[in-house]
């Protein structure tokens, strides 16, 4: 019996937790049978699809360059349509076109007003992560603009940035299956590509997640139990651990 007032009250966040799933089983037991499958789904959701979710949020990469500019927009919209003009010119303009990542480096090379990335044509970074750019603003915009088209002006405390995405893994609602863009055949083409092994982030590796979560939570309650035992002899509770 001591044991048991122990383990009531040393663990009460442990039966805590247990009267709460146990309310939420009886609400969805009655509830109206068409609603019993929306119901189980807010009361259990799948720990698969939230370690799947977190993984791709933590494992994407992007690849993208970038042009900064006076706060004009201008300038930026006027250069932007330049860019557009070298990559895709008029049938009747008598230009060759030109790859959309060459057109957009040449521009950077030239105008960008970032030395450090102006020197690699507006590279920011390959394959780099969520918060890697200094501006807040072109780093949520890495993950948010079209793959292979010029976004932008996009304004920030450093001045207006056009932004040109190229590569990006673990966004499949954003690229769906193709994430990348590669130089065509003839040069100046833009290609897009995918990569599924990339875009799935490896189904192996992610149940290895949900494996490493799952012994953790484990050993957290168990630990949880003997640290209780320990609370509960302090305070009285029972005079001798179960192991004495």
């Amino acid at each position: 019996m001591k044991i048991i007032n122990a383990a009531i009250h040393g663990n009460y966040f442990f039966f805590a937790t247990a009267l709460i799933l146990i309310v939420q089983v009886v609400e969805v037991a009655s509830a109206p049978r068409n609603n019993y499958r929306s119901m189980v789904a807010m009361v259990m959701p799948n720990p698969i699809e939230i370690i799947e979710r977190d993984f791709k949020a933590l494992t994407r990469r992007v690849t993208a360059h970038h042009i900064l500019l006076p706060k004009s927009d201008e300038v930026a919209i006027s250069l932007k349509q330049r860019i557009r003009n070298k990559s895709n010119p008029a049938k009747d303009s008598g230009r060759d076109p030109m790859f959309v990542v060459d057109a957009f480096s040449q521009a950077a090379e030239k105008f960008s007003r970032d030395e450090e990335t102006a020197v690699r044509g507006g590279l920011l970074g390959k394959q780099v992560p969520q918060g890697y750019c200094r501006a807040p603003e072109i780093d949520k915009a890495c993950f948010e603009v079209p793959l292979g088209q010029i976004s932008g002006p996009i304004e920030s405390d450093y001045g207006y940035h056009l932004l040109l995405v190229t590569e990006r893994t673990n966004c499949p609602k954003l690229d769906g299956k193709y994430n990348r863009i590669e130089r065509g055949d003839d040069g100046t083409k833009t290609v897009f590509v995918g990569d599924g092994s990339k875009q799935a982030g490896g189904s192996e590796e992610i149940g290895q997640i949900a494996m490493q979560q799952v012994g953790f939570w484990i050993a957290v309650s168990f630990l949880g139990g003997i640290l209780a035992e320990f609370a509960a002899k302090a305070a009285s509770v029972v005079e001798t651990l179960p192991w004495e």
